[in-house]
């Protein structure tokens, strides 16, 4: 029953985080359905990797955090489907999103909890704020769907494997890589953040998304020639 330990505690703060979404989305905009959903998917989805290859007896205080991201994330997916609710609203979730990216890292390497499936969940969560804070953007007019690059680049890279499956093997740790991660969140945010001037929008998004366009054209480049 030991191993069970992180998946039961696991479930439990998803419950928890659940009940919290179902308040936030009515009091936000109405109707939790489309972020318990999303969250009801996560958690599931991460339950398996739990079950798979967690190898240590107890959950865990870093995952605890990128569970509350990922609900997060969740809301504002919700958001994205109502584009009445407070752009200070979505704000404010996805700046405590971002600031909480990397402590879950910081307790994994504090308590010893380091694990593949935390790496996993963490650089998933990333990439599904990304996602959804782009796709809010340009349903809420406040861009173009050109910011959709920044937010779905990593997800055409996914696909792109299926094409070349050289772009499937795994890739050295970067600095570079976590770096501009941090960048393409931040942009987004700027441009979340209802007091951004117009002229500002245009040269955060294409800056981020030239900067990230590099990023991956590295590591593409890099795995195309390791396949030879």
């Amino acid at each position: 029953m030991e191993g069970w330990a992180p998946v039961s505690v696991f479930l439990a703060v998803s419950a928890v985080l659940c009940a919290a979404l179902v308040v936030a989305s009515l009091l936000a905009f109405g109707s939790p359905a489309i972020p318990i959903v999303f969250f009801v998917t996560v958690v599931v989805i991460a339950t398996y990797g739990l079950v798979q290859g967690y190898p240590h007896p107890e959950l865990g205080l870093c995952n605890v955090v990128t569970l509350s991201r990922a609900a997060m994330v969740a809301f504002l997916l919700g958001a994205v489907f109502f584009p009445m609710t407070s752009a200070w609203v979505v704000c404010a979730v996805a700046i405590v999103a971002f600031a909480l990216d990397g402590v879950d890292g910081w307790f994994a390497r504090r308590t010893g909890r380091v694990s593949d499936f935390g790496a996993r969940f963490d650089m998933e969560t990333d990439a599904a704020l990304g996602a959804v804070i782009s796709l809010w953007l340009f349903n809420s007019g406040v861009t173009g769907p050109e910011v959709l690059a920044i937010g779905f680049m990593r997800y055409a890279f996914f696909a792109a494997s299926f094409v070349w499956p050289a772009l499937q093997a795994p890739l050295p740790e970067a600095f570079r890589r976590k770096a501009i991660c941090v960048v393409q969140i931040a942009a987004l945010i700027i441009l979340v953040f209802p007091l951004t001037p117009d002229v500002v929008v245009m040269p955060t998004v294409i800056g981020a998304a030239l900067l990230l366009g590099w990023s991956f054209l590295i590591d593409i480049l890099w795995l195309m020639r390791r396949a030879g």
